[in-house]
């Protein structure tokens, strides 16, 4: 997908002028995988193309509000699982006691996620090699 640059400062009247556009990056890995998934559902992009701007717009901006809900979901499911184990919560404390207060539960759910992978991960292979079974 392309993404955007960091648009440019706005231009000595406050505001930027009309020839500044900005500029998008070309992934074509993305590229092949959006192609791909247009040849296998021709009717959907169809239906995308005939959308009005203003509802395809606001549809790119639900679909962001829609992850940050589920991330918030994610966070929260997580902080409620640290909590009810104290000893894990103690720990969970002691390594993030020097982070400033609002860096500390962010720190604590992405290392929380990384172990859960982690771990899962391990007990996928252990699976794999009949270990544990």
């Amino acid at each position: 997908m392309n993404k955007p640059k960091p648009p440019a400062p706005p231009s000595a009247g406050g505001n930027a002028a009309p020839a500044d556009q900005p500029t998008f990056r070309i992934n074509p890995e993305v590229d092949a995988k959006i192609d791909a998934y247009i040849k296998e559902n021709p009717k959907y992009w169809t239906y995308v193309q005939a959308m009005p701007r203003d509802r395809l717009e606001r549809t790119v901006v639900l679909n962001e509000v829609r992850e940050i809900d589920r991330q918030q979901r994610i966070r929260e499911g997580v902080m409620k699982q640290i909590d009810r184990n104290p000893e894990l919560k103690r720990a969970y404390d002691l390594l993030v006691k020097d982070l400033p207060e609002d860096q500390k539960e962010g720190v604590i759910t992405q290392i929380a996620r990384q172990t859960r992978r982690a771990v899962a991960r391990s007990q996928g292979q252990s699976r794999a090699q009949g270990v544990g079974v």
